[in-house]
């Protein structure tokens, strides 16, 4: 992911309780939703005991926005009412990057 620095990345980290029901096909909405905002650039997601979700923006605003998307805000509060026992947000600025790619390396 090659991208313009400085950009943001928004960390989010989370537990999931035991009712995980309409969890996946609300996060697969969620992201897809994302992608098509404004200022959205990529997204990197691991879940399974601790799950971390990595955005990644051009700009704070455009983070602001999406957290104030009418649809985000349904996800929100159904993620705090079912599906998380804990979660903890982190805004990030990239100033830098780089990567190894075995692939490309050889």
């Amino acid at each position: 992911m090659k991208n313009s620095t400085p950009y943001y990345a928004v960390i989010f980290t989370s537990i999931q309780t035991e009712n995980i029901e309409g969890y996946e096909k609300m996060a697969l909405e969620m992201e897809a939703l994302a992608k098509q905002q404004e200022g959205f650039i990529a997204i990197d997601s691991a879940r399974s005991q601790l799950g971390i979700t990595v955005s990644y923006w051009q700009s704070l605003d455009a983070i602001k926005n999406w957290k104030q998307h009418s649809d985000h805000l349904i996800a929100q509060r159904k993620g705090r009412n079912n599906w998380y026992s804990w979660y903890n947000v982190r805004i990030c600025k990239v100033e830098r990057e780089y990567e190894f790619n075995a692939e490309k390396n050889l």
